[in-house]
């Protein structure tokens, strides 16, 4: 029959003290539960241990520090620790088994508006501030209202779809950009360790099933851009070449080229063709995914010949620290622009809401993308062909077959409509004199 230990009593313990003759741990025998040990460090911290086999290998099971846990509660823990091995269970392995679930219960934690935060950090570190605080305020003005305070493992697609459903419709653009910033960082929460399951931010057979499809949005919206009147062009270009700045050069240019604001902002200078006067924008940044050419007019390849050119910096139309130019940039000028000539109809007296660059039809002030159903308007009113002008804003034309056996984007054709479009903007066309509209001019 194996010695028992003699049982120590709360003074004992309290007494108890390392040897001082070596630098190892100090084990004594606490008694009165087989292998429950009193562990003494060489500066005298305490703490009580059970040594037992398990599985046959002998453990050391840990129960806790002293004086927090003091000798009758350490005997309780090492009787419910050897009954535990009795039945099977290892306590050490299920003491981590429970850490790491708190550990991850506590990870799962994590709100949305945090992840969000975290997610810049780790992915956008290398964007300019700008762009980051840009992403930053898109988020908080749409997506943390609805889950900025959700832990990232509560959100489910119908939450996304709530904190998208106004801004998907309305502002197609910002919608497309928001979802992909959501399913960034879901996914970042994921991989990190803060949510288990399918992204809920996926669009394929899941917000596909709830929101209508980008294509359907913009189609729904075609011709809704509000543009400025075909008969206040001239007008309106006069005054756009008051303006300074590189986003009024750069509206200037896209008016010209009729493009798209991104496809203007992500200019580079290798995209230029002096020899050709041609600027051919590579499929990648095309929308249709589509190498498109632009045949330059020589009023955009004097404006681009007139522009700075920053050393180290591949953009035609950089913002002022050397990125690229933000959206808001083009957007202000048109803004400025009506801004002042309701200025200048309120002093006169004029209706201030019949004033300015507005939408013959709607009545609202026009926006930069309104430019290009302007010079749609224009190209049909002087019967040029449907399909050249389309192919000149980029647009699909076609089917899929049309498409196929189509050989040429009639480049030399639309460059004579470009010449046209341009010499129209500058007021030289057939000698037509268009008056400002209201309050335009002091």
């Amino acid at each position: 029959m194996p010695k028992r230990a003699k049982e120590l009593g709360p003074l004992d313990v309290k007494r108890a003290s390392h040897p001082g003759t070596h630098d190892r741990n100090f084990w004594i025998q606490a008694g009165g539960v087989a292998g429950l040990i009193l562990q003494i460090t060489p500066n005298d911290a305490k703490s009580w241990l059970l040594r037992t086999m398990v599985g046959g290998k002998r453990r050391a099971v840990g129960l806790g520090p002293y004086p927090e846990i003091g000798l009758a509660e350490a005997r309780d823990l090492a009787r419910a620790a050897k009954a535990k091995v009795r039945d099977g269970v290892d306590p050490v392995e299920e003491r981590k088994a429970v850490r790491a679930a708190l550990a991850a219960a506590t990870a799962r934690n994590l709100l949305f508006s945090d992840a969000a935060d975290k997610w810049i950090a780790a992915k956008l570190s290398e964007r300019p501030e700008k762009s980051r605080k840009a992403v930053k305020s898109t988020l908080e003005r749409y997506a943390f209202p609805e889950i900025g305070q959700m832990t990232v493992q509560a959100i489910e697609v119908q939450d996304i779809a709530r904190a998208l459903k106004d801004v998907w419709t309305d502002k197609p653009d910002t919608g497309q950009k928001l979802r992909t910033y959501i399913d960034g960082i879901l996914s970042w929460a994921t991989v990190a360790g803060h949510r288990k399951g399918d992204n809920p931010a996926r669009w394929k057979g899941n917000l596909k099933e709830l929101l209508p499809a980008p294509s359907v949005v913009e189609k729904g919206r075609s011709g809704n851009f509000p543009a400025v009147a075909i008969g206040d062009l001239p007008a309106f270009w006069v005054d756009l070449q008051k303006r300074e700045g590189m986003g009024a050069l750069a509206l200037r240019f896209a008016a010209l080229c009729v493009s798209r604001s991104g496809e203007v902002r992500g200019a580079v200078w290798t995209e230029i063709d002096f020899n050709t006067d041609l600027w051919v924008i590579p499929k990648e940044r095309m929308k249709m995914g589509r190498e498109h050419r632009v045949p330059l007019s020589p009023a955009a390849v004097s404006l681009l010949k007139s522009l700075p050119v920053m050393e180290g910096v591949p953009y035609i139309f950089p913002a002022a620290k050397g990125g690229m130019l933000s959206d808001m940039s083009i957007s202000a000028v048109m803004r400025r622009m009506q801004s002042d000539a309701e200025a200048v109809a309120k002093e006169a007296g004029h209706p201030v809401e019949l004033s300015g660059w507005r939408d013959p039809r709607s009545g609202k002030p026009a926006v930069p993308h309104g430019l290009r159903s302007s010079f749609r308007d224009w190209a049909a009113e002087r019967g040029y062909e449907r399909d050249m002008a389309e192919i000149s804003l980029a647009h699909t034309v076609g089917s899929v077959v049309e498409r196929a056996y189509r050989r040429s984007d009639m480049i030399e054709r639309r460059r004579a409509m470009m010449q046209a479009w341009s010499d129209f903007l500058h007021g030289e066309d057939a000698g037509v004199v268009v008056p400002f509209p209201a309050g335009a001019q002091a």
